[in-house]
């Protein structure tokens, strides 16, 4: 009795603690600005080999979202800038939106969240910065036409320069212009239980701080660490500062209950001559070490315990994309499913702790 009484809370304890085949909280970003790309039933075998959980598309591209099916892995579907307009404007829109990207799919394909726009508040258009929380809105009603609301949430995704103000970490508070158009949305998000969603880089951050200690501070490698100078609290890593930045900012308006999602994150591993730190080396420790980081369930100081979700930026190189060769080089697998480098994702070797 003894023996069986045991072996039971055995299994409860462990049941708190996910496996290394089932991470939650690891994710990636699938770019498809390329020519190259291989098809969507092969991604979908290769992210069952992974102990990826989630994936985020900046669309819907119905041909991925079909082959994901019955995968259980979670899924993200976009609405892109160009949508916000007429989802704002039309109900009618949103429920067709619906009606054509999601309910063909779901519940065989996983779809966990809908993203309304990518950086719109980035934008520096008024018209549609005013458009996004209607169409956010919107689009809420549609799901919960259909009794996808609460299943399905809805959110939109922000670049680190919403922030005004970020280190230390304590005083991180949204830049005044963004003040106004954040607060409905973020009464949206508190009130349906939807995450707020944010691109946090520090690879774009050592880039504008190229010393070595900053490096090592970007990669979770041993460094003296940056000392909030308000809490007393010691970062060691970039990551971590950014995120708890960003929920001082979100506590700062009031809404430190909502929840943080990292929609990107990532590493170039190559660039051109001018874009310091972009190699095989420095992506390989940033993303390897930032899944270690995940996996060991610390949190960030300012939330401990709980792993922030992250989605990896990317899947693959996307070879279409413009602008410096970095864009071109966040993958972390090749067309040919290969990996560029190993962070240990795939499941024989997800219980992997290495540290680069």
């Amino acid at each position: 009795m003894a023996l069986s009484i045991s072996i039971s809370l055995l299994l409860i304890f462990l049941s708190h603690f996910p496996s290394s085949h089932a991470e939650p909280f690891i994710g990636v970003n699938y770019g498809q600005v390329a020519d190259n790309l291989p098809p969507p039933s092969e991604t979908a075998k290769l992210l069952q080999s992974t102990s990826i959980q989630k994936v985020r598309l900046y669309g819907a591209d119905p041909a991925i979202i079909k082959a994901l099916a019955g995968t259980g892995v979670g899924i993200v579907i976009g609405a892109a800038n160009g949508d916000v307009p007429s989802l704002a404007t039309d109900p009618n829109a949103a429920t067709q939106w619906i009606n054509s990207n999601v309910l063909p799919f779901y519940p065989a394909s996983k779809i966990i969240l809908i993203t309304v726009g990518n950086e719109i508040l980035m934008s520096n258009d008024p018209n549609l910065v005013n458009q996004l929380l209607p169409a956010m809105q919107n689009v809420q009603k549609a799901l919960e036409a259909v009794s996808l609301g609460g299943k399905i949430k809805v959110s939109t995704v922000h670049s680190m320069t919403v922030l005004g103000s970020s280190d230390p970490p304590s005083t991180g508070s949204f830049a005044a212009g963004y003040q106004t158009g954040l607060k409905g949305i973020l009464q949206f998000l508190s009130d349906t239980g939807s995450p707020f969603a944010i691109n946090p880089y520090p690879f774009f951050a050592y880039q504008s701080d190229p010393r070595p200690e900053t490096l090592a501070f970007c990669l979770f490698q041993p460094n003296a660490g940056r000392v909030d100078s308000k809490t007393g609290i010691k970062y060691t890593n970039m990551f971590d500062a950014q995120v708890d930045a960003v929920h001082s900012a979100l506590k700062s308006m009031g809404f430190e209950k909502v929840e943080i999602v990292v929609a990107e994150t990532g590493w170039a591993s190559r660039g051109d001559a001018n874009e310091v730190g972009a190699s095989v080396d420095n992506a390989k420790a940033y993303n390897g070490n930032l899944i270690a980081h995940l996996r060991s369930m610390v949190g960030t100081p300012l939330m401990p315990g709980k792993p922030v979700d992250t989605y990896l930026f990317a899947l693959y190189d996307e070879n279409l994309k413009p602008g410096p060769s970095s864009e071109r080089a966040f993958g972390l697998f090749k067309t040919d499913l290969s990996m560029v480098y190993d962070v240990g994702l795939a499941k024989s070797s997800s219980s992997s702790q290495v540290r680069y």
